[in-house]
């Protein structure tokens, strides 16, 4: 068997065209003609992302070609994700998750591959010939101020001093043929590299890559460690390297196969307002404000573009869901890694976006045991940026179904006893509880559900039945629920 075909084998897709012809065969995707940027395509895509619907493929978006389309809603369903990832489509999250894990401390760094050319340079506009508008960037939230290119796109940064390369999924606002709006959270990778070429009062070079190899786009928009670039963890994931070209104008990599590839520079001194934009927290809590633009010099693309949305939405909502995924991985290996034993089900909750809800399931083996637990989720790199709450609870309690999580709370947890809060963590300007003017921390309350260690031996047992008692209800008597 070739390599080529022992990856279509394993990953069951080559790129963004054959993952859509393989959602379609598990009737994972709808396509949607007729709808509009200025509104049906962000109505649509909300309505989906909120009730876990299909992916959304929208052609002859009036005022377009045909064959200009958007593709949204792509990780609303978690088979859509372990399909992503290589994993068993059917499987429950709690075996996935430890599926992706071991995935992920097997998998090695594979660098990406550079080559003279790919289907991204089907078109090339440069300079004059540039024209944003080209594409059907849609309107995505009621109140938001102006059309956005990138929701579900990735922006390549290099840092300047040590060299290494970046992929950030952040959003990237329309201003205007050549100009597009260029805001990064603090602390996020680049802004870090951005902020590092403006104070050497230098441009910052950029890369905005839309419909890229989903895996590589999860990769962009996952809490990878600094230093280590996405291309080479995606490459490790996908077990061959990606193929990249090395942009003209930037000297960036670029993705060959992307659907569509943006180079431009930004300067210190530009700014130009940006915002409201609805966010992950299902706020417009950013506001309005004058943030860095990108000069575009050329446009690359392939012939009828797919342009990727991935836009926030009032969470619940697709990035809610693969994040949740994704970012409970990360959460259990640092959780590991920290030496806290006998973790046995960790979730970051899609009701507060991945990170405002971390519920961790752990086998008490000493006091303070839950503590301890607690406070390294709250604080490590996969669960510190932006966090509320972080609920521990004993190992039969399913993290994954709020109702027994909070069921625990309500039984289990004495608030005068059970709840330790963290002063100063690590918040943003997207944080809707702080007051504004006053971002950058905030706090996080640890809420120990778990049964009081000194006395959980003589804690009330469970009115509910055994394990196996429940297995046998389900074979006899489950038809009742169908």
């Amino acid at each position: 068997m070739t390599q080529e075909a022992k990856l279509a084998t394993e990953m069951g897709y080559r790129g963004l065209r054959d993952w859509i012809a393989g959602m379609e065969g598990l009737g994972e995707l709808r396509r949607v003609e007729g709808a509009t940027w200025q509104e049906d395509i962000g109505m649509a895509t909300e309505l989906a992302g909120r009730r876990g619907g299909p992916a959304l493929l929208f052609d002859d978006i009036p005022g377009y070609s045909p064959g200009y389309r958007v593709l949204s809603n792509s990780f609303g369903s978690v088979r859509r994700i372990a399909y992503t990832l290589g994993l068993p489509v059917d499987a429950p999250p709690s075996q996935l998750l430890r599926l992706w894990l071991n995935k992920l401390r097997t998998s090695p760094l594979i660098p990406p591959r550079y080559v003279s050319h790919g289907a991204v340079m089907e078109e090339v506009h440069i300079g004059s010939a540039v024209d944003l508008l080209e594409f059907p960037s849609p309107i995505w939230h009621e109140a938001d101020s102006g059309r956005y290119l990138g929701t579900g796109s990735a922006d390549i940064t290099r840092d300047p001093e040590e060299g290494w390369v970046n992929l950030g999924t952040y959003r990237v606002m329309l201003h205007d043929r050549n100009r597009l709006g260029f805001y990064i959270s603090p602390g996020k990778h680049g802004h870090i590299h951005r902020e590092k070429y403006f104070a050497r009062g230098e441009p910052c070079p950029v890369v905005v890559a839309s419909g890229m190899n989903p895996l590589l786009f999860l990769a962009s928009a996952t809490e990878i460690p600094p230093r280590v670039c996405e291309y080479d963890w995606a490459g490790g994931i996908r077990g061959e390297p990606f193929e990249v070209i090395q942009g003209p104008v930037t000297g960036l990599p670029i993705p060959a196969d992307a659907e569509i590839a943006i180079e431009g520079f930004a300067y210190p001194r530009e700014r130009h307002l940006e915002g409201p934009f609805g966010e992950w927290t299902g706020y417009y809590a950013s506001g309005v404000r004058e943030e860095p633009v990108i000069q575009v010099q050329a446009v690359y693309h392939r012939r009828h573009p797919i342009l990727v949305g991935s836009p926030p939405n009032k969470p619940p909502d697709e990035q809610a869901r693969f994040r949740a995924f994704l970012r409970s991985a990360l959460l259990l290996e640092d959780l590991e890694k920290a030496g806290v034993p006998d973790v046995e089900g960790v979730w970051c909750h899609e009701v507060g976006g991945s990170r405002l809800l971390l519920l961790v399931a752990i086998k008490q083996r000493y006091p303070g045991h839950a503590r301890q637990a607690g406070h390294v989720a709250a604080m490590c790199h996969a669960g510190a940026y932006l966090g509320r709450y972080v609920i521990v609870v004993d190992e039969d309690i399913d993290v994954t179904d709020l109702g027994e999580v909070m069921w625990a709370v309500c039984t289990r947890a004495d608030p005068a006893t059970a709840i330790d809060i963290i002063h100063r963590a690590w918040s943003g300007p997207l944080d809707p509880a702080i007051e504004p003017g006053k971002e950058g921390f905030n706090s996080r309350a640890i809420i120990d559900a778990c049964r009081p260690y000194e006395w959980r031996d003589r804690f009330p047992s469970v009115c509910a039945p055994s394990p196996e008692m429940k297995h046998k209800a389900e074979a006899k008597w489950g038809h009742l629920l169908k």
